[in-house]
């Protein structure tokens, strides 16, 4: 194994435990008990990714290495260890950042890899950081991560699209990779910081006042 096939690998796990840390958060908001947890972090942290999988048609990455499962489970026992914490949602808004921005240039790098064309692999990347936590948002009865004002989906699109780009110039991927998630935390970070989003439609309730 390659030295970059082992750090997208590693970056893989973390961006699973992260996400999977999001999904146990969101039971521990509705005092869910260690099952669920381990349910909602499990479906969070590779929720993405299978979606990405089944739409290049690649073999589901959790199957044949079940180690992704255990990660969730880790970040759900972790996350109910900690016990009632009043700081929680705002962790799991800033572990969501941290996931999306992993994800998004994982979710591209495995598209590049098997053949995918550019564009697409870009789309695969933002699949792959946001559809976890549109699970989440649902099975937890929370607005989607789509739907919220700030800024989510762009940070996903510009960091994937920063990455394919450079990695389509030839820079080395660990390289492009790490550019790639640090535009998607830093866009994303700064909506969570500043409230930065973009213009709603004119003439609907969000974009008046």
């Amino acid at each position: 194994m390659s030295p970059l096939d082992l750090g997208f690998i590693l970056f893989d796990y973390a961006a699973v435990a992260v996400f999977g840390a999001t999904g146990a958060l969101a039971a521990a908001r509705r005092k869910h008990d260690i099952i669920t947890f381990a349910f909602f972090a499990a479906i969070t942290g590779v929720g993405g990714g299978t979606l990405r999988d089944l739409l290049i048609g690649a073999p589901v990455f959790w199957v044949a290495r079940p180690g992704y499962l255990v990660v969730c489970l880790g970040a759900a026992i972790a996350v109910w260890l900690l016990g009632a914490r009043t700081w929680r949602m705002g962790l799991l808004l800033w572990l969501d950042a941290v996931g999306m921005a992993a994800y998004c240039v994982v979710g591209a790098a495995k598209a590049l890899s098997l053949g995918v064309h550019p564009i697409s692999a870009v789309v695969m990347g933002v699949l792959t950081a946001c559809f976890g936590g549109v699970l989440r948002d649902i099975l937890a009865g929370e607005p989607s991560v789509l739907l919220r004002r700030e800024i989510y989906v762009t940070a996903a699109l510009a960091g994937a699209g920063v990455f394919v780009t450079l990695a389509s110039l030839g820079v080395d991927r660990l390289v492009a990779g790490g550019a790639g998630f640090v535009v998607a935390l830093a866009i994303r970070g700064g909506a969570l910081r500043f409230h930065w989003s973009l213009p709603g439609f004119p003439g609907s309730p969000e974009s008046e006042g």
